[in-house]
């Protein structure tokens, strides 16, 4: 039979000291069974994989702060969801203006009938007082058919009744942007604001507006036409 080796002999300790806890060695002969009573070393479960967020993603707020988002629009646009009308007091304005018109034919023909006796003269003066008598009955309906929509691109102006007329212009093709007042808009308060883009076909005018509406509309599409002007 093979001889088994000694085991070592451990020291006693001194009276009032402590023995330090080492473990237990226990030789195991060459070739054998490892003993029933040598402890086996336990393994950690697996944690497995890390958690998943539940879609939260950190949040820094000073970076969220000093940047700025890139879809942001570096100036609003107030869209409107309906047409915006002109002022009432502009039907004022028509008036006034055909009235004067009427007057200046009417009595040039009347001149021209009793100075140099051209006999159809008379009838030419009683066909304007006739037709601007009804062009005047119906200012008011024709004033209310103006109307002026802001959209996402361009500006929306329409006007007439039997012949209607749309025009869109974009923010961007606009140079100038005018505001400009007759004598009797003057007294009434109102103005006039003008578009004046590359194409002179799309030149346009919102009349009979308040002269507090048409200076800051002007100064809302100044800001646009050099934001959209600088993007293209």
């Amino acid at each position: 039979m093979p001889d088994r080796p000694e085991a070592a002999e451990v020291p006693e300790a001194a009276p009032g000291s402590e023995v330090p806890a080492t473990p237990e060695t226990v030789a195991v002969p060459d070739g054998g069974p490892a003993p029933d009573d040598v402890p086996a070393l336990e393994t950690l479960p697996d944690a497995g994989p890390a958690p998943a967020s539940d879609g939260l993603e950190s949040f820094d707020p000073a970076s969220s702060a000093s940047t700025p988002s890139a879809n942001a629009p570096e100036h609003p646009v107030p869209i409107d969801e309906d047409w915006r009308r002109v002022s009432p007091k502009y039907v004022v304005v028509e008036v006034v203006g055909s009235l004067i018109g009427m007057v200046v034919f009417v009595a040039a023909f009347l001149v021209a009938y009793f100075w140099f006796e051209w006999w159809w003269a008379l009838w030419a003066a009683v066909a304007i007082g006739v037709v601007s008598l009804v062009g005047i009955a119906f200012e008011p309906r024709r004033v209310r058919s103006i109307g002026y929509r802001l959209r996402a691109d361009d500006l929306l102006f329409r006007r007439g009744i039997m012949y209607q007329r749309q025009v869109a212009v974009p923010y961007g093709r606009m140079q100038l942007v005018d505001v400009t007042r007759g004598p009797v808009a003057r007294a009434l308060g109102l103005a006039d604001l003008k578009f004046v883009t590359a194409a002179a076909a799309t030149a346009v005018t919102v009349p009979g507006l308040p002269l507090d509406d048409a200076e800051r509309l002007r100064d809302e599409l100044v800001a646009l036409a050099e934001t959209r002007r600088a993007g293209l």
